[in-house]
């Protein structure tokens, strides 16, 4: 059976060509009744546009690229998985480019990939998003792209991007802890390029300080975003004679690292020690006990963030209430059975 053509929808809608141009490019001067009629047709038909012969008939692109420098392998999947979303929607190819963060030669770099690629704009997750040296050499070159970052306010400037208050949901992680009775809680950073690791600290003092506990340096270690790394720290501090009653990993892996070290104690999880993570990974449902943990929606913040890109590169595509070009997200505290109150 031969796939379905452009032709083919127009003919079984009852409309042009044009017309179904039109709906695939998300154009907004089409009827609300014919849009539902050639969307439903090209669902029924199974029609799938050829996007490289677009891109060739058209002047104008409709490629983006996802650039990001991660180490995790579910958020980038998740962060993927938005994106593409995104994409099928609006009718792009998605094209994704893993980099160096710290390259000296990252500008070149990214300006290279969208002249070769020919590609409309750029989806740059952190840190890269997060140089602002590295984005205000994009925007002096004319290239579109959204950013996701880090941050307890908007970030400055007009270009579209998707902020991430990690901060407000660290200090409602530790606020949680405090509340289970906990006042010793360490906390295991990620590394120190990642602006995450920085917000997520802040909310973790922020808590402590407003509860008038101390913010001990002995219980702030800095690290990697990975379980060996939690299991290593974790390890150290409950050999220590007097450990914390309870620790916040700045991830998920971190935590479920922090969970084995202590297991493999002998400690019991949570009532020798509360255990905490961050994001709602895999690693937190799976555990046992499972991870209190802040649910960290990626697929949904980068879905976001591509429908921003898109809005602020055609806005006669976008909708009225998908104009705004920025967006912020809270992640959200998930309450599990690796906290709890301490024994003594």
């Amino acid at each position: 059976m031969s796939k379905a053509t452009i032709k083919d929808v127009a003919r079984v809608a009852g409309v042009s060509l044009k017309t179904v141009s039109r709906v695939i490019n998300n154009e907004p001067t089409v009827k609300e009744s014919t849009l539902n009629k050639v969307r439903s047709t090209i669902e029924d038909l199974k029609y799938q546009p050829d996007m490289s012969a677009r891109n060739l008939r058209s002047n104008k692109s409709y490629v983006v690229g996802l650039v990001y420098d991660n180490p995790n392998p579910y958020y980038v999947v998740d962060v993927q998985k938005g994106v593409l979303t995104a994409c099928r929607d609006l009718g792009y190819s998605l094209q994704i480019h893993p980099c160096d963060a710290s390259a000296e030669n990252i500008v070149d770099e990214l300006c290279e990939l969208v002249r070769q690629s020919r590609l409309t704009g750029l989806v740059i997750a952190p840190p890269i998003s997060e140089d602002e040296t590295v984005t205000a050499a994009l925007a002096e070159r004319d290239i579109h792209f959204v950013r996701i970052v880090f941050a307890p306010s908007p970030p400055t400037g007009p270009l579209p991007c998707v902020w991430v208050n990690d901060r407000a949901a660290a200090h409602a992680v530790t606020e949680h802890l405090i509340a289970r009775g906990h006042k010793d809680i360490a906390f295991l950073s990620g590394e120190e390029e990642h602006h995450s690791s920085y917000e997520r600290f802040a909310g973790y003092r922020n808590a402590l300080e407003e509860h008038g506990i101390a913010v001990k340096k002995s219980r702030v270690l800095d690290g990697a975003y990975s379980f060996d790394s939690g299991f290593q720290r974790a390890t150290n501090l409950l050999k220590n004679s007097h450990p914390p009653t309870a620790i916040f990993g700045c991830n998920d892996e971190i935590a479920a690292g922090a969970l084995a070290a202590a297991k493999s104690q002998g400690l019991s999880v949570p009532n020798d020690v509360a255990i905490a993570g961050f994001e709602n990974s895999p690693f937190s449902k799976q555990a046992q006990p499972p991870l209190t943990t802040a649910g960290q929606s990626i697929d949904e913040i980068a879905r976001q963030a591509m429908m921003l890109l898109v809005a602020e590169m055609r806005p006669q595509a976008a909708k009225e209430e998908d104009t705004l070009l920025c967006a912020e997200f809270v992640p959200e505290l998930i309450e599990r059975l690796s906290t709890g109150t301490p024994s003594t």
